[in-house]
């Protein structure tokens, strides 16, 4: 028997394959599933069942794709109710997986169909638990988007139901079964969850604030409830697509890999709606890039924040990447629903620039120059964190406008009025930034390296630190 987590850092995603004399499992796939394919024929095993703990909110799943391509079989927990061919196990029900077998176990919560999956080894012994997004290391799922869809399952009552679902179907079991959850730290599917991917159950139950003996329906409730911000515009619409299913990855990595040359791009973008995504590092883009450009960096949190900011998932997007990058943003933008890429910029940027084209810049200045520019004249300072990370410690006289509401606070931004924005390290602002630009917003200055930065200087007057009840 082996068990495999594969984590995906950018969605901080747990998908998991499991094998078992020559037959294989795969529990919450991501969108491109030809990786686990090839493990399976690279090991001489058949993928016989794909497991889901829910219909995911955060990212689209490969699970119809890799039923299509392998013929395995889609389970889902009790309640579930999808637009393709699947089956709907029942509470306790036993899987058998060449010499183990994996149980179902009904855990309703963070949503209603959520189940998690007991995985029973050679010996009958119960060994690992994949507990989806019921119960992550540290934290719990939310219980507050099951409710974007169905309205009457209010926040609260989920929250009750999952109360039950943990401490009558999950703290039963043995303390030495090891945990598998679906995510990690930076999902916002919960709030603290820990950078430790896996851990004893017995463990969680003496460190997980869940999963404490003494602790009412009510206190549950409460603290589970505490710190929540809505969710990501694009939850709900990656929840309908796993249920009602999708184009093919290949039909979108065709659509999206088209390589346009610059005078191709430039029509492209005048005669359509498409969003000009440029996803280099946020330094090289404030440099010089294509106008009206949102620059959203591959090598930082990208799929999460595309999902949080451009809110239509049929939205058209044509990229500018680095060299030999564009099929994996074409990708990346696929897991969370972004299937409409129509092409890409050839040769890049320098292309672009080769032929003579307009170019845009954004000036980036670092934290020393920022304090003496402070000195000279009263400045406006806007802070993009989140407001978790403000209320942290933040400059006294800064406006937080989080980057996350962007949409909702950008009223509160004086077109004639020059603003310093930051945010932690210097991803988010630039984010902020072109955006904001491409909309007729022309005195931004990025302040490069963010708040990191600017408290190494010691120079500039910080509120008192207090520790942050959640990240979300």
């Amino acid at each position: 028997m082996m068990i495999e987590q594969i984590y995906t850092g950018c969605l901080a995603q747990g998908a998991y394959y499991i094998e078992s004399n020559g037959e294989a499992a795969i529990i919450d796939p991501l969108r491109e599933v030809q990786p686990y394919i090839d493990k399976a024929t690279k090991n001489g095993a058949t993928i016989k069942y794909i497991f889901e703990t829910h219909f995911h909110a955060d990212f689209v799943s490969g699970h119809i794709d890799l039923s299509k391509k392998t013929g395995a079989s889609i389970i889902y927990g009790p309640t579930a109710s999808p637009n393709f061919e699947s089956i709907t196990a029942y509470d306790g029900q036993l899987f058998p997986l060449g010499n183990v077998a994996i149980k179902v176990i009904h855990t309703p919560g963070h949503t209603m169909e959520s189940s998690c999956y007991l995985l029973i080894d050679e010996n009958g012994e119960e060994t690992a638990l994949f507990s989806g997004d019921t119960l992550f290391i540290g934290d719990v799922g939310r219980p507050d988007l099951a409710q974007k869809l169905i309205p009457e399952l209010t926040e609260e009552v989920l929250a009750g139901h999952l109360y039950d679902s943990l401490h009558n179907k999950i703290m039963p079991l043995a303390n030495d079964i090891i945990v598998y959850p679906a995510h990690g730290a930076g999902s916002a599917c919960g709030k603290n969850m820990s950078k430790e991917t896996t851990d004893t159950l017995g463990n969680q139950k003496m460190v997980n604030y869940a999963l404490q003996k003494g602790l009412t329906k009510e206190e549950f409730i409460k603290e589970v409830l505490k710190g929540l911000i809505a969710p990501p515009a694009y939850f709900p619409l990656n929840v309908l697509m796993n249920i009602q299913g999708y184009d093919s990855i290949d039909t979108v990595l065709e659509r999206g890999s088209q390589a346009l040359s610059p005078s191709a791009f430039e029509a492209a973008a005048n005669e359509t709606n498409a969003i000009i995504l440029d996803t280099r590092m946020p330094e090289i883009f404030a440099k010089g890039f294509v106008p009206n450009s949102i620059n959203i960096g591959i090598d930082g949190s990208f799929a999460p924040w595309v999902g949080t900011l451009i809110t239509d998932i049929k939205q058209p997007i044509l990229i500018v990447a680095d060299e030999g990058r564009a099929e994996e943003v074409v990708t990346r933008l696929a897991r969370v629903g972004y299937d409409y890429c129509i092409g890409y910029l050839q040769g890049g940027f320098e292309a672009w620039k080769a032929e003579g084209k307009e170019i845009d810049t954004i000036q980036s200045i670092n934290a020393a120059t920022f304090y003496n520019e402070s000195l000279n004249e009263q400045i406006s300072i806007v802070d993009v964190r989140k407001k978790s990370e403000f209320d942290s410690e933040q400059i006294i006289g800064a406006e937080n406008v989080p980057l996350d509401f962007i949409n909702q606070n950008i009223a509160s931004i004086n077109k004639n009025k020059k603003y310093y924005v930051h945010c932690a390290g210097g991803y988010r602002s630039m984010i902020f930034i072109s955006i904001l630009k491409a909309r007729g917003y022309h005195n931004l200055i990025d302040v490069k390296g963010g708040f990191k930065a600017i408290k190494a200087t010691n120079k500039f007057t910080l509120s008192n630190y207090v520790c942050p009840s959640t990240m979300l």
